[in-house]
């Protein structure tokens, strides 16, 4: 119905009748100013503005789902915290609405028939089954804590986020919606460290007068929103950009540099190289500027996998990249904070030894299940830890990290297999390469980062997912090519 309605109104406007075509168009014109009018004039020029890309966003997604995901990346990596101007009960934010409208759109199709078949992948069952103990879990938690609608709002968007995994691989199946989608994921990470890189560079003052206009959608403002080294005002400032939080920022720049990475050399990028190249350099600077350490160390990962695999040239890139940063007068700093946490002599790396040995007794305690996401059973425990395998201990116990875990071996035997036997296209060694070092990478930070998996970054969970699925997708659909050629 709404696809016939827009044709037809296509055919008015590139009708050869100019007078219809001149009135639809004047129609059309008036309706957009009238609109944009009442925008402005009711909410202001700022919520107008992001009123109206909404409407156009949903509009696109609902003629074809593959918007939705081009509507994800934008949300989770410029504006992963905006909600939107108003409350039903509770604020929505971009990220549930960008997320609501790719899943709604996806049920539609399956439960019309518009898509006949439903993947689910090797190692579909374990994702699933990983969904089914979060969610377990959190009704388990639920007999100790009660939820907040902030909290029950937090745990379905980690939920849907892990959920994201099927709708990528069932609607990206060809090479062409891939490649397509690609595109756009990666550019939704050079989104994000573009800003990053410029909100670091430009006067402190600047920065904050953008963080305080986007105060109306919830972001922190003011000169608190940014984050210092020990939080010394008077020592070196971290990059943030619209992420809050310099480490996670970091998550996100892993995900971008190590998707990019492979396609500097591939004989197939999917952008020119010298783009690929000022892309590349683009999120290196963002994560260095982090001073996140366990960045650094999960981007050295995401650059690992392609490097053995296919890309030698990456090596000795890594190696000019590691000397520069260990003997450059300018990075010295950095280089002494490095060593002082591989040391374990830095107040935040004795601060993690901290949480770990607390999050140990709540584990010991409650090893089977853990305590769900709400709360905690016992005065003397809490929820918490930097890390993320420890934090999902602590609310899925033992069996939900064992489940998590052997999703996760599952899907690397599934792209070595697959690289080992068959052998992946021209066109897709890049993407695979990319995207599965992107997820080793994520996974390594997750060694002594928690925000893959934590209710505060629902977002981090939503791109993880999303990476695995388009990792998984590219293994599907060199298995499925290469299946219709026998």
């Amino acid at each position: 119905m709404l696809q016939t309605s827009f044709r037809t109104f296509e055919q008015l406007i590139l009708s050869p009748n100019r007078p219809i075509r001149r009135t639809a168009t004047g129609l059309l014109l008036a309706g957009g100013a009238l609109a944009i009018a009442l925008l402005v004039g009711v909410f202001g020029p700022l919520v107008a503005l992001a009123l109206a890309g909404a409407i156009v966003g949903g509009t696109a997604i609902l003629l074809d789902t593959h918007w939705g995901f081009v509507a994800l990346v934008g949300v989770a990596f410029g504006l992963p915290f905006a909600s939107l101007p108003f409350s039903i009960g509770f604020k929505p934010t971009f990220l549930d609405v960008a997320l609501g409208a790719l899943f709604f759109v996806w049920l539609i199709k399956l439960v019309t028939g518009q898509e006949r078949e439903f993947l689910g992948s090797p190692i579909g069952l374990l994702v699933g089954l990983f969904m089914l103990m979060s969610l377990f879990s959190f009704l388990f938690g639920l007999t100790h804590s009660p939820p907040t609608s902030f909290l029950v709002r937090r745990f379905a968007e980690i939920f849907i986020g892990i959920g994201l995994y099927f709708a990528v691989i069932n609607t990206v199946r060809t090479q062409a919606e891939l490649e397509w989608v690609a595109r756009w994921v990666l550019l939704g990470g050079w989104l994000c460290a573009g800003i990053a890189v410029v909100f670091y560079a430009i006067p402190e003052e600047w920065t904050v007068w953008v963080l305080d206009r986007l105060a109306r959608f919830d972001y922190p403002g003011g000169y608190g929103a940014l984050r210092w080294i020990e939080d010394d005002t008077a020592g070196t400032m971290r990059a943030i950009g619209t992420a809050v939080d310099p480490n996670v920022l970091g998550g996100m720049m892993i995900l971008a540099a190590g998707a990019l990475a492979p396609h500097l050399f591939a004989r197939r990028p999917l952008f020119p190289r010298w783009l690929i190249a000022l892309m590349l350099a683009t999120t290196t600077l963002a994560l260095y500027w982090t001073y996140s350490r366990t960045a650094l160390f999960g981007m050295a990962a995401a650059l690992a996998l392609p490097a053995v695999l296919k890309y030698r040239r990456l090596i000795p890139l890594a190696v000019v990249g590691g000397l520069l940063l260990f003997l450059l007068p300018q990075t010295q700093d950095y280089v002494a904070r490095l060593l002082e946490g591989l040391a374990g002599q830095d107040q935040a790396t004795l601060m993690r030894f901290g949480e770990y040995k607390d999050a140990l007794i709540l584990i010991g305690r409650y090893p089977v299940f853990g305590v769900g996401f709400t709360g905690v059973p016992d005065i003397d425990l809490y929820l918490g830890v930097s890390m993320l395998y420890l934090i999902m201990a602590e609310n899925m116990g033992i069996v939900g990290v064992v489940i998590f875990l052997a999703a996760m071996a599952g899907f690397f035997v599934m792209l070595l297999r697959t690289w080992r036997t068959t052998g992946f296209a021209v066109e897709r060694e890049a993407l695979i390469l990319g995207f599965g070092g992107a997820v080793l990478g994520a996974l390594v930070s997750g060694i002594a980062d928690h925000y893959w998996f934590n209710m505060t970054y629902p977002h981090m969970t939503v791109l993880f997912w999303l990476y695995l699925g388009m990792a998984a997708a590219t293994v599907l659909i060199q298995r499925a090519e290469g299946q219709n050629q026998q």
